[in-house]
């Protein structure tokens, strides 16, 4: 069993300081919601953006859509081979079911998203939610995902084949890669301290989504 988690997402709702934007406000009103009720966005709240702390590393939902629609469609998943968890530059972690199926379209993607942030699980009621979200660090998801091996996938990691790196995950019980799914910038210290090893796949920086078939690929062919 392989589980990503995707680490420093760039996944919130939009923050208390900036709410009374006009860029958020009008996303708000046309979308019949309060601005804390909307997903931080780039593209619709850039001018807003600027004065946030970190603000590179925010308002991409895109990007974990992507990542997402990657991993869960893949046949490592659909044989019950992969868990997928995301855990936010906000501090909280998203467990998802290996049968979640996401919308393709990215506002509908987005619209899920703010349910979840609202309600704490998708679908709000039923005993099993697809989607579960809860404040948590990530030193306590990694205590729940309980890994025999943490391997962080960065652009500053020491440089390694794919290959290589999977065939090392397949002879462990419960590996666990982590997966940037920010816009830009480095991964946190703090991140990397929780991984036993960083490496680098490749010369350039690549797509989240891309590390993650890549990924999956690599590691459903280390465990043929």
């Amino acid at each position: 069993m392989l589980n990503i988690v995707f680490v420093e997402t760039a996944l919130e709702t939009v923050p208390r300081t900036i709410q009374d934007h006009p860029s958020v406000r009008r996303d708000a009103e046309r979308r019949g919601k309060k601005p804390s009720e909307v997903l931080l966005d780039r593209s619709l709240h850039h001018s807003a953006m600027k004065g946030l702390l970190k603000a590179q590393k925010r308002g991409r939902p895109d990007i974990i859509h992507f990542c997402l629609l990657e991993a869960l469609g893949s046949p490592l998943n659909l044989e019950g081979n992969l868990k997928v968890w995301i855990h936010t530059l906000g501090g909280y972690a998203i467990m998802v079911a290996p049968e979640t199926r996401l919308p393709r379209d990215c506002l509908r993607f987005k619209s899920l998203m703010e349910q979840l942030f609202a309600l704490g699980k998708v679908p709000p009621t039923g005993e099993y939610p697809l989607l579960t979200l809860k404040r948590m660090s990530l030193s306590e998801l990694l205590e729940r995902v309980a890994p025999t091996r943490i391997v962080a996938l960065t652009s500053h990691g020491a440089p390694r084949s794919l290959e290589e790196i999977c065939r090392g995950l397949a002879e462990e019980n419960n590996p666990t890669v982590l997966i940037g799914a920010y816009p830009s910038g480095a991964m946190e210290e703090e991140t990397l301290s929780q991984a036993h090893e960083a490496f680098s796949i490749y010369p350039k920086v690549l797509d989240a989504w891309v590390v993650t078939s890549r990924l999956i690929y690599a590691y459903e062919r280390a465990r043929a």
